[in-house]
């Protein structure tokens, strides 16, 4: 799937990233957009470290004039209720950014747990194969690495499908590209990530069909 933009003039600030978005964060990206159709000034972000959701949450802030409250599990949940009362008396958007709802986030305050189960919910999933590819391909234009096609579609197949994969990809290989002097190739990516444990094949499964 190709790359989207989102329709909100995003991102917020010239030094933010664009945010990829493909089916498996469209749902929350339209929820954000949508602020105004809410029933309740407040809504729920959630997805995986490294999903991008705090950088969503920054661009709706900026674009709806909202407030947003990142890594909300680690505050006090009076504060959170508070934060939730003072959105509905100020009529102005919040975004609560969280690993999961409850139960999986413990809430022990009923007032709370009651206040987010009335808060739409913005879920940001594992990436797509498509969002894989486009965040490899981002994130190495960022480094300022040259990444060929057929190096993303070779890493897209062989890592881990998460957010976090991803980036320790890119990691290693921008240090081996720095360290190396080397330009980004499969024998090279496959020998990092191999001693990286990033992935884990035996060579000879996937020895075939690379140079």
């Amino acid at each position: 799937m190709s790359q989207l933009a989102l329709p909100l003039g995003w991102p917020a600030d010239p030094r933010d990233d664009a945010f990829l978005v493909t089916p498996s964060n469209a749902g929350a990206a339209r929820t954000l957009e949508h602020w105004a159709s809410w029933p309740v000034m407040a809504a729920v972000l959630t997805g995986p470290r490294k999903s991008g959701r705090s950088l969503l949450a920054r661009i709706f802030a900026a674009k709806s004039g909202g407030t947003i409250i990142d890594d909300a599990e680690s505050l006090p949940e009076t504060q959170l209720f508070h934060a939730w009362n003072r959105a509905q008396a100020e009529r102005r958007p919040l975004v609560i950014v969280a690993d999961a709802l409850p139960p999986a986030w413990a809430v022990r305050l009923p007032d709370l747990r009651s206040r987010l189960a009335a808060s739409p919910h913005a879920a940001i999933d594992m990436p797509d194969d498509a969002l894989v590819r486009e965040l490899l391909a981002h994130l190495f234009h960022r480094r300022g690495l040259d990444a060929r096609p057929e190096l993303v579609d070779w890493l897209a197949t062989r890592i881990e499908r998460s957010h976090v994969a991803i980036q320790r990809t890119v990691d290693a290989l921008d240090q081996a590209a720095l360290e190396t002097r080397r330009r980004l190739s499969i024998p090279l990516a496959r020998n990092v990530l191999f001693a990286a444990g990033i992935v884990t094949q035996p060579q000879s499964l996937v020895s075939s069909d690379e140079p």
